[in-house]
């Protein structure tokens, strides 16, 4: 999409940052994305299809059920939660918000209070990991759907004609030189040009906002996710 739309003036290069669910381009998880469609394809043979099937359940289950067990602090000693969570909880937590916490790893909140909350059966080491990341990513790949979404909202809307690119701080030094160069008359356009990313098309939307143009007074655009 990139080459029809974009253009480009150099070697091509592939890069992430360009996609709109780059988070989730992730090379831990191409199996996932992947082995589905090379499997429709017939490039994936009934060995490699039976792995990744056990895998996707194996996650899918552990995912689920770490959604649905709550701890309760009134039945966790006060320091079991500070050995694994660095702190006493407040009130009840499913065990998959617990995982979401900075520091606090799948292995390390399975042994809460001698191993309690542990699935009956172990994991591999390759789906721990991605349900450790997944949980990890959560809120960040929640938050860059929506952001997809409301760009797809916007692709129609106008963009002030006096707007001073140069100005616009919080885009790149490229981003702003090409926005003035182009001056694109909608974001769907701005988006389109070639080292405009959706990240920037963000921040572009949150300096038309605080600018107080009035087509964007009723956007919620945030801070692009963190990549």
């Amino acid at each position: 999409d990139d080459l029809i739309t974009k253009g480009v003036t150099e070697p091509y290069r592939m890069f992430t940052s360009r996609a709109e669910f780059r988070l989730q381009l992730r090379e831990d998880n191409a199996d996932m994305r992947l082995t589905e469609t090379g499997r429709k394809l017939g490039l994936v043979d009934d060995a490699r299809w039976d792995a990744f099937s056990r895998k996707r359940d194996a996650v899918s289950r552990e995912t689920e059920r770490l959604k649905s067990t709550w701890v309760n602090p009134r039945s966790l000693p006060a320091s079991e939660s500070e050995r694994v969570l660095g702190k006493a909880i407040e009130h009840e937590y499913n065990l998959g918000d617990l995982l979401r916490r900075p520091g606090v790893s799948y292995e390390a909140l399975l042994s809460l209070d001698g191993g309690k909350y542990a699935p009956e059966q172990a994991l591999a080491a390759d789906q721990v990991e991605q349900v450790e990341i997944a949980a990890k990513y959560s809120g960040y790949i929640e938050r860059q759907h929506d952001e997809v979404q409301r760009a797809a909202t916007y692709e129609n809307l106008r963009l002030p004609p006096e707007l001073d690119y140069l100005q616009v701080q919080a885009l790149s030094i490229e981003a702003r030189q090409k926005l003035a160069k182009h001056r694109p008359e909608t974001l769907g356009q701005a988006s389109r040009i070639s080292g405009i990313t959706p990240a920037a098309i963000s921040l572009l939307m949150i300096h038309l906002r605080k600018g107080g143009y009035k087509a964007f007074q009723t956007t919620s655009a945030t801070e692009p996710a963190a990549a």
